[in-house]
């Protein structure tokens, strides 16, 4: 059996790692992408043609033609949660089973939330920039953390763990999300905009879909307080950017800080990275090598339990699946 790794070299490297692909090797028969710059269909179905199955990275989308041009593709498979870069109805019209991998990523993205908050309240990067500009940094007062309160919209794997790591800092921890319960009774569940208004520090975590595309919009950047930071460590489209960037320009809140955006492989806009106000990184939360061995090992098993002819981990349209092996 045959399989397409699509990740380039350096993302094959950063997020998939030589453990999995070893054991990848093991498995099947590995076609791996090489060139710089990320496959489009043509490309996919060009180098896709004998494959039975495909581990797509991010930056690659797999519309719905590359799934009529490679009528022996049986399956595709996403090394993360995110699958909207490949048309799973397309792929179930066509037979095709998609799966996606579990979330590895928690504790990396964690982490990385803690220190924007860090850097938000103290100023860290912007003290380190002008000292390596030679410029002696403005001395303001900070924010400590603990005594603060943070707002978590979305209350999912992330922002649980992050809840209980607020928490052991000595913030108040408040949550928005209609579909969650809350059963821990240090968290507060309140609608989102009694949140908005509430909270020192609103940490955008809801997942991304229709209902929660631009979430956080003009309306929402009032309700918060003059004094609170924004943390988008979701995806971009949940943003309203332009309404973002009015808020910041015109000082209506204090700043923010994001690991994505509505940039090419969910970056942050680079409009928004440049303001003053702004702590951005470039979509990094989960590129730690824990977190993208443990994404990448959950396809190795997929690819595992496919070649011993069980469906694998991870499906997300099972019912659909015609071009079994």
């Amino acid at each position: 059996m045959k399989l397409l790794l699509t990740h380039v070299p350096q993302a094959r490297r950063q997020y998939y790692g030589a453990a999995a692909l070893a054991r990848l090797h093991e498995l099947v028969d590995v076609v791996l992408h090489e060139g710089e710059a990320p496959l489009d269909p043509a490309g996919l179905i060009a180098m896709g043609r004998g494959a039975d199955f495909m581990i797509a990275d991010r930056a690659t989308p797999v519309p719905a033609e590359v799934f009529a041009g490679l009528p022996g593709l049986r399956v595709v498979m996403r090394s993360a949660i995110d699958i909207r870069n490949i048309d799973v109805g397309a792929a179930s019209a066509a037979g095709v089973l998609v799966t996606h991998a579990e979330a590895g990523f928690v504790k990396s993205v964690v982490e990385l939330t803690i220190g924007l908050l860090v850097d938000l309240s103290r100023g860290v990067s912007r003290a380190a920039a002008d000292y390596h500009a030679g410029r002696m940094p403005e001395i303001r007062v900070g924010r400590q953390l603990a005594g603060s309160t943070a707002g978590l919209i979305g209350y999912g794997r992330i922002a649980r763990d992050l809840a209980q790591m607020l928490a052991h800092l000595g913030m108040k921890v408040l949550v928005a999300d209609p579909y969650a319960q809350v059963d821990d009774p240090r968290f507060h569940k309140m609608p989102m905009d009694e949140l908005l208004s509430r909270a020192d520090y609103v940490i955008c975590l809801a997942i991304a879909n229709e209902e929660t595309e631009n979430l956080l919009d003009a309306s929402a950047f009032a309700r918060m307080k003059p004094d609170a930071f924004f943390v988008n460590m979701s995806r971009g489209n949940l943003v309203d950017e332009t309404a973002l960037a009015q808020a910041l320009k015109e000082g209506r809140i204090a700043g923010a800080a994001m690991d994505v955006g509505r940039a090419p492989d969910q970056m942050p806009s680079p409009a928004l990275a440049r303001l003053p106000n702004v702590i951005a990184t470039p979509h990094v939360g989960g590129l730690t090598p824990p977190a993208s061995e443990s994404q990448a090992m959950d396809t190795v098993h997929q690819v595992e339990a496919l070649v011993k002819g069980e469906v694998p981990p991870g499906a997300v349209n099972l019912a659909s699946w015609s071009r079994r092996l």
